[in-house]
């Protein structure tokens, strides 16, 4: 019977090279990636080398065509060293997931080569400060003028922000649209547009390698055919987009977690108090084993959530926000628990695991905040 339920020896073979690169490339940088908040350059430059920097581009378009398990994998193996070195991989999927699903073949052909050799990356624009979970009320405004689009506004929380070459940018096309939602379009953007300008970077709890900027377009030019999808379809793009990328940063979650509760096996195991290892206290062996299931219970929630996906499941929605929320929320207990494991030790950046609850706490808030999928799931559980 085997196969029967578990991942097939690609994805086996895939992690294992991923953790390889990862333990050698990433991890020897992370702490100094956070102290310093620097892009982790290291890290992206070893992806690209090692093809793992946009697995999920498909084959014609000069990608590796890989599934979505096998991207998350890819996430969940750099986020268990830095979770900002794995939001390379997370990113260039979320920046290009509307070309995939709504871009005509010129935009495909313009934005997804580069993106799978690893000479460019994407980023993902829709949110504003006064637009988070509300996105239909974005004010960033895009006005057909000949062969262009011109766009006006300001994008805020713009994930590697300044260090991606494309961007995909949602914008209100029709405002008297009797819905706001059938009034946005999504448009690619390049850094070297006219127009197109990179605000400053945000002072971050947690993922300090990944800037995070606002982006301004200041009557910012873009050739007509750079629209993705039909003009008012955008929001819908955009929406369906985060159903495909939800599992990832779910999979960013257990990573970070997965990442902790190794780190804390290895401090029990070794620190002593009271003349025995703290790893032989009960009390210390029930935290390590909910921490396990938890950490075991999420992952194959992400997995699943990510197959969901890849064969247009029609609960792929509420599966993708179930296993976000139940992966985030855990890599924040998880975190947390292996701070306290590691006592005054724990609090201090001797140890990666302060930094790993700093970072754990994103994973909660973006891409669609928990209290918002558990809005997510209760709707499609009451549609039935």
């Amino acid at each position: 019977m085997a196969g029967l339920y578990e991942l097939s020896e690609e994805h086996e073979a895939l992690r294992e090279a991923v953790r390889a690169l990862a333990e050698k490339e990433i991890a020897p940088h992370a702490a100094e990636v956070d102290e310093q908040e620097r892009y982790p350059a290291e890290a992206r430059d070893a992806l690209a080398r090692a093809g793992f920097n946009a697995v999920h581009v498909p084959e014609e378009y000069d990608g590796q065509g890989a599934d979505a398990i096998a991207a998350c994998i890819v996430i969940e193996e750099v986020a268990r060293v830095d979770a900002s070195a794995s939001l390379i991989p997370a990113v260039n999927k979320l920046g290009t997931q509307p070309i995939l699903l709504s871009g005509s073949e010129e935009v495909k052909k313009l934005v997804l080569p580069s993106i799978a050799a690893g000479e460019a990356s994407a980023s993902y624009a829709l949110s504003e400060r006064e637009a988070g979970s509300d996105t239909a009320s974005m004010r960033t405004r895009a006005v057909r003028e000949g062969d262009t689009w011109v766009l006006n506004g300001t994008k805020a929380w713009i994930t590697n922000a300044g260090e991606s070459t494309w961007y995909t940018v949602m914008a209100v096309t029709d405002p008297e649209a009797e819905k706001k939602a059938n009034g946005i379009s999504a448009f690619a953007v390049h850094k070297d547009d006219p127009g197109f300008v990179v605000g400053s970077k945000e002072r971050k709890l947690g993922i300090k390698g990944s800037p995070t900027c606002e982006i301004h377009f200041e009557n910012c030019e873009i050739p007509a055919d750079r629209i993705i999808g039909e003009p008012g379809t955008g929001l819908k793009t955009a929406l369906r987009t985060l159903d495909h990328t939800r599992p990832t940063i779910g999979a960013q979650a257990v990573g970070i977690a997965q990442g902790a509760l190794d780190a804390t096996l290895a401090y029990v195991k070794d620190r002593k108090q009271f003349g025995q290892r703290i790893a032989d206290f009960q009390g210390v062996q029930f935290m390590l084993a909910d921490m396990g299931m938890k950490i075991e219970a999420a992952r194959h929630l992400v997995y699943t959530s990510a197959a969901a996906s890849e064969r247009a499941d029609k609960r792929a929605g509420f599966i993708a926000s179930a296993a976000k929320t139940y992966a985030s929320d855990i890599a924040m207990e998880v975190t947390t628990d292996a701070v306290q494991l590691f006592g005054g030790a724990g609090y201090t950046k001797d140890f990666p695991v302060e930094r790993m609850m700093r970072d754990a706490k994103i994973t909660q808030i973006y891409e669609g905040t928990n209290q918002i999928q558990r809005m997510v799931m209760a709707r499609a559980l009451l549609k039935g």
